[in-house]
Formats: structure tokens, C-alpha cells, sequence
């Protein structure tokens, strides 16, 4: 998908900060009017598609993003105006639901691990029919395609939120060779450049990073698309509303008995 933008638009060195404002906005802007002109044409049908025929089958939407591709799973799952049935996967919840020691956690050594992927699946107790949302930049983490593999392995479906510019110039860390998107039944393209950051400064210094704008952008839209869709099909789509007005804890708690969803922190 073309976005009409330069991948690290250069930057003078009497660039204003007014002006750095104005070129990031139009590396914002450009994507979401293209990401919005795909959703127009179908682009993400077949995502909504799955998420609404899990939800209407008693499944849930299992979502998983390590780094700030958390953000991702952090809009579809557990939110106002989200879908309830819906949980977010975590690698900290290897250290708090598991048996991994916190200091894993550290640097990026467990976000790699493509052993971990057993146990991420094993604690989000996934049921027969949930769907998988996996979000990741780059794509290539072994956590990444080790959760993607093992869900399939599963016989769950698997969508995938990834930058395809930045995934196909980077090797795969899975011993499989494979990156999310060789994994996923759908792909959905974040559109966000190699790097992720739509910038350069003087010198070369690489700076706005656009990905989680993105990706939440698409988060949105799929958890509407999926909405409206159980909606035109008879039933009230499962909706979360704010814990924070007369009644939500109420409406949401009855919902997540329903699907028997458990929040983890």
C-alpha cells in the first residue's frame, strides 16, 4: 500500500519545531487516510470476519504484542467501547502466572525466545474457538511467530498486524525461518516504514515513530467492523462501557462471566 510518503523525510538544519509538527502530521495524516481508504475497499474484511464468528461462537479474541506493539493488544482487549470478549497476552505474565524469574524480563532476551511461546499459549487458556491477533513491527521475534505457530498448531486462526516494509528487510529470528506474516491466515499492513520512524534530523537521526498510532488506528477499526457486524446479524454486540459511569462495572462484570474472561494485570 502506498502512502504518498518519503520514508525518513529529511530534515534541514534550521528546521523549526513547528515544522517537524507539520511533516510528522503528514506522515500521520497520509497513513491513516490510506489505512482508512483499505477498510473502505475491504481490506480488513476477513480480520472482522473471524473475530465476529469466534464471538458468535462463544470464542474470544486472543491478542499479543510484545515491546509497544503491547499498545495493540492493549486496544482491542479490556477497554471502553472494546469488545468483552477479548484477552490480552503478555510476557510478563510468564513471570506472573508462570514459573519464569522477573529479571527475565529485562532487555529483550525473552521477547526473543521463541521457547517461551508454549507457555504464553498454555496461560492464556485459549479456548476451541478463539481467534489470535498477533502485532509486532518487525515480525520476527521468536515469542512473535513461536506464539503465531503455536496457535496454529492449535487450530486457531491468526491475524497479523506487522510493518511489511520493515519485516521483509530483516532476517528471522525463529529457528523456523518464518516471519509472522508467512504464519498469519490474514495480514494487515501497519504501513509504518522500515525503522518506524518517519523523520531524520540533521545528520541522519532518526525520529517519529509511527507505528502505535497506527496500529491502534487498526485496532479500532477492527473491534468496530466486528461490532457492526454482530449487529447486522441479530445479536447485541458483547461491549465494554466505562467502569467509570452509573452501571459499568455491573455491564461489563455480567459480560466477562459470560465468556468466562479473566483480566490479568
Amino acid at each position: 500500500m502506498n502512502t504518498g510518503t518519503n520514508e525518513g523525510a529529511a530534515v534541514s538544519d534550521t528546521v523549526t519545531q513547528t515544522d517537524l509538527d507539520r511533516q510528522y502530521r503528514r506522515e500521520v495524516q497520509s497513513r491513516i487516510e490510506a489505512l482508512a481508504a483499505s477498510a473502505e475497499a475491504g481490506g480488513l474484511d476477513a480480520a472482522i470476519a473471524l473475530f465476529a464468528s469466534a464471538i458468535e461462537r462463544g470464542g474470544v479474541i486472543q491478542a499479543f504484542g510484545t515491546g509497544h506493539s503491547e499498545a495493540f493488544a492493549m486496544e482491542i482487549a479490556g477497554r471502553a467501547g472494546g469488545l468483552i470478549p477479548t484477552k490480552k497476552i503478555a510476557l510478563r505474565d510468564v513471570v506472573l502466572h508462570g514459573d519464569i524469574e522477573p529479571g527475565a524480563l529485562a532487555g529483550s532476551a525473552l521477547e526473543r525466545n521463541p521457547d517461551i511461546a508454549e507457555r504464553l499459549y498454555a496461560i492464556a487458556g485459549a479456548g476451541p474457538d478463539d481467534v489470535f491477533v498477533i502485532a509486532s513491527n518487525s515480525g520476527v521475534n521468536g515469542s512473535i511467530v513461536g506464539l503465531a505457530l503455536e496457535a496454529k498448531e492449535h487450530g486457531h486462526p491468526v491475524v497479523a498486524v506487522t510493518s511489511l516494509d520493515h519485516t521483509m528487510r530483516v532476517e528471522p529470528k525463529h529457528p523456523s525461518g518464518k516471519r509472522l506474516r508467512d504464519v498469519a491466515d490474514v495480514v494487515i499492513d501497519n504501513l509504518a516504514p522500515f525503522g518506524d520512524a518517519t523523520l531524520e534530523l540533521a545528520g541522519g537521526i532518526p525520529v517519529g515513530a509511527v507505528s502505535s498510532i497506527t496500529a491502534a488506528y487498526i485496532a479500532q477499526l477492527l473491534t468496530i467492523g466486528t461490532a457492526r457486524l454482530i449487529a447486522e446479524h441479530g445479536t447485541t454486540p458483547p461491549l465494554y462501557i466505562s467502569a467509570n459511569i452509573p452501571g459499568g462495572d455491573e455491564h461489563n462484570k455480567a459480560l466477562e462471566l459470560q465468556y468466562n474472561i479473566t483480566r490479568f494485570a
